[in-house]
């Protein structure tokens, strides 16, 4: 366990499993209320998904999507329907473990609004929660993602295309708290557990989101991410491929309009994965 709160929250897990936990009225109105709050704001807001703006959820992602999100937003791959109840799923997940917590004996402030001042902007945002004075922020995680991408805070930081460690980073110095972590919960299993970012250097991530803010300010186009070099079986193919930094973004398709997605070319499975080709060997076109 990474942090203290995990054990007391296993407890009043294992005392609900046995069927001998309470939990307060008033800890039960305080969830009901964060999930109709949410649903107000995922359903009721009335205001437009694609309206842009910098704010603290989004300065940590690559700057080419944040030109693409100002620029050509209409480019961008539709939202599917899904979208909302997963986020809704993210939203209810949130307010339920922050209800668990209080059970738990775990003291915590509420979420709070606040502003990153830096040189060419003023970032808004409202933090989770803070355990014992540190920032952290609650998030709800696949099967995947929350094996392998929340295993630590350096494989969080390798792949980070949300820009979850700057959004802690701002959080943190926003509210001049220190660096907490990421309370995962996922989704598949409700399996939980703490990922600490205290190795984090706040100063070299806050600089990151300056020079992020400064290229959208200038309005300055760049790819962030080259295509990688396909192997199989440890073998280049003299294929490249689309960088995992990408899969997840809605602009690829624009940003990369030669790209073509095929099953792996080499790939002797029945059904082969489906690969983004940026460029292909002779014999594979």
């Amino acid at each position: 366990m990474k942090h203290t709160a995990e054990l007391a929250l296993h407890q009043y897990m294992e005392r609900a499993v046995k069927g001998t936990s309470t939990m307060d009225d008033t800890t039960i109105k305080q969830v009901a209320d964060d999930i109709a709050d949410a649903l107000k704001r995922q359903f009721g807001s009335g205001k437009s998904r694609g309206d842009f703006r910098l704010r603290m959820s989004n300065i940590g992602r690559p700057s080419c999507q944040l030109w693409y999100e100002k620029n050509k937003p209409e480019v961008a791959t539709p939202l599917p329907t899904t979208f909302i109840m997963n986020m809704m799923l993210g939203d209810i997940v949130e307010a339920v473990f922050k209800g668990l917590l209080k059970e738990a004996g775990v003291k915590y402030e509420e979420p709070e609004n606040v502003t990153l001042e830096l040189d060419k902007a003023s970032i808004n945002g409202t933090y989770d929660i803070v355990i014992d004075g540190a920032v952290d922020d609650i998030k709800s995680a696949s099967n995947w993602s929350y094996n392998n991408k929340f295993d630590s805070f350096e494989t969080l930081k390798e792949s980070d295309g949300f820009g979850y460690v700057a959004q802690l980073a701002g959080y943190a110095k926003a509210a001049d708290k220190k660096v907490g972590g990421w309370w995962v919960v996922n989704k598949a299993t409700g399996d939980f557990k703490y990922v600490p970012a205290y190795s984090m250097d706040l100063d070299a991530e806050l600089q990151k989101v300056e020079e992020t803010v400064a290229k959208i300010d200038n309005n300055i186009f760049e790819r962030c991410f080259e295509p990688e070099v396909e192997k199989f079986r440890g073998k280049e193919t003299g294929n490249t491929v689309l960088n995992k930094n990408c899969n997840f973004c809605s602009y690829k398709h624009d940003c990369w309009p030669d790209m073509i997605e095929k099953p792996a070319v080499m790939s002797q499975a029945k059904e082969p994965k489906m690969v983004h080709y940026i460029s292909l060997a002779e014999e594979y076109a």
